[in-house]
């Protein structure tokens, strides 16, 4: 099987229906999307043929970006350009495997095809009976197709797993940010195309596609036993700047069997299956600064030479309290956005039509608490375009508004938990579904504000107005006390514990009205203070 010439991946039609093609049909006008049966694997197809693009049919300019993006290939050119490194793509026969170790690994022990799922429950929590909410044995049969998606997405998202182990070239799991046009039933093609840089963007050396500096399989492994093996972006003699797409930091080998059984990930039957790999530790060990085209970065300003860390998913999910992360850069701040939203950027200073298509920032991946997955986050966020100097401006006006919301949601969680309990500041358990409502509520008020702030910008203001900043605290007043009211009020109880309640929300108020963070903001955007209720 060969993922270049083969018809493997499931894609969404025009009309609803959903069909296998060959990867050439990410040209074709009728396709929208993959259709995948995990939301991983569904990022993970993304960043396979956004990564394929960038290798093999990354445009010149941005001319060229701009004729492709209104007019998209024909399959037979795509093929053509594909065909430069099918020899790569190889999932079965002889020779170097796609994304599998160079060496058989016939010294190490069979273990469950599962354990390919990053969710899946390890050894360890399996013998130990730990595995309580991720049960053990999802996905111990999975087809060659669903397979090679799980190893690809297992390799991108490398989480901490145990002794030489490595983690993945942007860390365990990092963020990956895309960029979509607003409409779902827009093309893929499309949709990929957005996130392709082209090459006067980025510039790099013509790369030798039948060398291990790109695909790291075609190569003996580089194994990390000792001191001195570390990867680094900076060994251009080993590593390519494409090599970040196709990074291998875990040394395994599927092993395919010519046997019938029904997929455990899909649901359908196959007749080339996986029911176990082999595995051994200690493959590639990246290290350094890597700046991956998908993903954002953080940097210590004060301490330019430390390593810049990929922005990884945290609990609570992704809100717009990251916003400024994902969206904006400032040196200043430490903020590197993903390289291909600042070719977007630079594109729309270009091609303004691109703004008609009102794109969105699609934000994805794990929460990781070391070995162990958490949570799976998407997100969409809205997307807007203005002049690259005034970022540093941007990022400094963005961090106001969501300082003051953030203040404004621990005043809130901090009375509600008051009129909870007789002792709140011992109180355990968790209450970040009260964060999760606080940040879903006031984002539309927070995206506007943005919005007002960029239009402000292009009359050289840069500023919220009065009104506009007032209609942002009273959003945020609004929800903290629907919040409260909901949470804390919603039953009567007993006339003790009704008067304490009663307390804490007055001193909500107390703060929404009056509290030094409050009179700050009202100050600084020159809003009269006013005895409005709520």
């Amino acid at each position: 099987m060969n993922l270049i010439h083969d018809s493997w991946l499931p894609f969404t039609l025009r009309d609803g229906s959903e069909k296998v093609l060959p990867i050439t049909a990410i040209c074709d006008p009728d396709v929208v999307d993959f259709a995948l049966p995990r939301a991983d694997f569904q990022g993970a197809a993304y960043q396979f043929v956004i990564g394929l693009l960038q290798t093999v049919f990354a445009p010149k300019d941005k001319y060229q970006w701009q004729d492709f993006f209104d007019q998209p290939p024909v399959a037979d050119t795509l093929q053509q350009a594909f065909d430069k490194v099918a020899h790569a793509f190889n999932v079965t026969g002889d020779g170097p495997l796609f994304m599998q170790d160079y060496d058989l690994l016939e010294s190490a022990n069979p273990t469950t095809v599962a354990g390919l799922l990053i969710e899946a429950p390890g050894a360890n929590g399996i013998k130990l009976n730990t595995d309580h909410f991720i049960k053990r044995g999802i996905g111990e049969v999975m087809s060659l197709e669903s397979a090679v998606l799980a190893l690809f997405t297992l390799q991108i998202n490398a989480p901490s797993g145990g002794s030489g182990h490595r983690v993945g070239l942007r860390g365990g799991g990092p963020l990956t940010t895309l960029i979509l046009p607003s409409q779902d039933a827009s093309s893929l093609w499309q949709k990929l195309w957005l996130n392709v840089i082209n090459r006067d963007e980025w510039r790099y050396e013509d790369p030798d596609f039948h060398h291990g500096t790109v695909f790291p399989w075609l190569d003996g492994t580089r194994t990390s036993e000792k001191k001195g093996s570390e990867i680094y972006a900076t060994q251009t003699d080993r590593v390519h700047p494409l090599h970040m797409y196709w990074a291998m930091p875990r040394r395994i080998r599927l092993n395919v069997e010519e046997k019938t059984a029904i997929c455990q990930i899909s649901g359908e039957s196959a007749a080339l299956t996986v029911s176990v790999y082999r595995t051994l530790n200690y493959g590639g060990n990246y290290s350094g600064t890597w700046s991956h085209p998908l993903t954002p970065y953080k940097s210590n300003p004060k301490k330019p030479d430390e390593e810049h860390l990929s922005v990884k998913g945290q609990p609570g999910g992704i809100t717009y309290k990251i916003w400024d992360s994902l969206a904006l850069s400032s040196e200043a701040e430490g903020l590197h956005c993903a390289q291909v939203i600042r070719h977007f950027y630079s594109l729309c200073n270009n091609y303004p039509a691109l703004m008609g298509y009102y794109p969105r920032l699609w934000a994805f991946g794990y929460d990781m608490d070391n070995m162990k997955a958490r949570c799976w986050y998407s997100t969409l966020m809205p997307l807007f375009t203005f002049d690259p100097e005034q970022q540093e401006d941007m990022v400094q006006r963005v961090k106001t508004l969501q300082s003051l919301a953030s203040n404004a949601l621990w005043q809130c969680r901090t009375q509600i938990k008051s009129a909870w309990f007789d002792k709140p500041g011992e109180a355990k358990g968790d209450t970040s579904f009260i964060d999760l409502a606080f940040w879903q509520r006031s984002e539309s008020a927070f995206y506007i504000a943005v919005q007002q702030l960029i239009e402000s910008a292009e009359h050289d203001e840069f500023d919220l107005s009065s009104q506009q900043a007032k209609d942002w605290l009273s959003a945020l007043r609004q929800v903290c006390l629907d919040l409260f009211d909901e949470y804390a009020l919603s039953e009567l109880g007993s006339e003790r514990s009704m008067a304490k309640r009663i307390v804490a929300r007055r001193a909500l108020m107390g703060w929404l009205f009056g509290g030094k963070e409050i009179k700050n903001f009202m100050k600084d955007n020159h809003i009269e203070f006013d005895k409005e209720s709520v």
